[in-house]
């Protein structure tokens, strides 16, 4: 929705991982699952485990973590899940590289992993957010741990990332000033996301550069 202050970032996200959901079969474990926005694109798998970690103060009402870990090692025998999904959860993560080498372990042999977090985004869920990763660094991390990269999507680009980032700082100014909100949200951050989809339809392929843009969509496939 145009309405939304994380428009240009939540689109290309929900398409990307609509894209890739209908691969995923079996017994698929979502990695800090939270609320599980997106467990209604899995439709083929059997069983969806909500997977998340205790610390990380997930004290939302609504959440809907079927299972904790200790934040080093899954409660899933090896080889026993068939798919791995993770969204915008790898930034919250301080031992990234350990719990690749987990997902690993759980996976059965060609079991994938489709995974999602930001590369232009403010510090967010204070204080457990740790990095923000490129392309060539997740990739490096999953092929060194015994993956093979299907697919690479950067959503957005240079244009869209400006326009986003405009966006939130108008939306983190109007949160400030209760009583004007919608005023401001109509007048500011509406106008932006409409002259932006616009603009972005028409620009040529050469200026929609994608060494700026908002985030990382990997899906990878276990080969050893």
């Amino acid at each position: 929705m145009l309405f939304n202050p994380f428009y240009f970032s939540r689109k290309e996200l929900y398409k990307s991982i609509i894209k890739y959901a209908p691969l995923f079969n079996g017994k698929l474990v979502d990695l800090g699952c939270g609320t599980k926005p997106y467990a209604h694109a899995f439709t083929q798998v059997d069983n969806y485990i909500g997977l998340d970690i205790e610390q990380s103060g997930n004290t939302d009402s609504k959440s809907m973590v079927d299972v904790y870990y200790d934040g080093k090692k899954f409660p899933f025998d090896d080889g026993s899940i068939d798919g791995v999904f993770s969204s915008e959860t790898f930034e919250h993560i301080f031992n990234l590289e350990e719990i690749i080498i987990e997902i690993n372990r759980v996976l059965k042999n060609n079991g994938m992993l489709l995974a999602t977090c930001p590369f232009l985004w403010p510090e967010h869920e204070v204080p457990y957010d740790f990095a923000r990763y490129t392309s060539f660094g997740l990739k490096h991390l999953l092929q060194k741990h015994g993956f093979e990269i299907i697919a690479f999507d950067k959503t957005g680009n240079y244009f869209t990332a400006m326009l986003q980032l405009r966006a939130l700082y108008f939306y983190f100014f109007i949160n400030r000033i209760p009583i004007l909100n919608h005023v401001f949200f109509v007048v500011f951050i509406t106008p932006i996301f409409l002259f932006g989809s616009f603009v972005n339809r028409i620009l040529p392929g050469f200026m929609k550069r994608k060494d700026l843009y908002l985030n990382n969509v990997i899906l990878a496939k276990k080969i050893s």
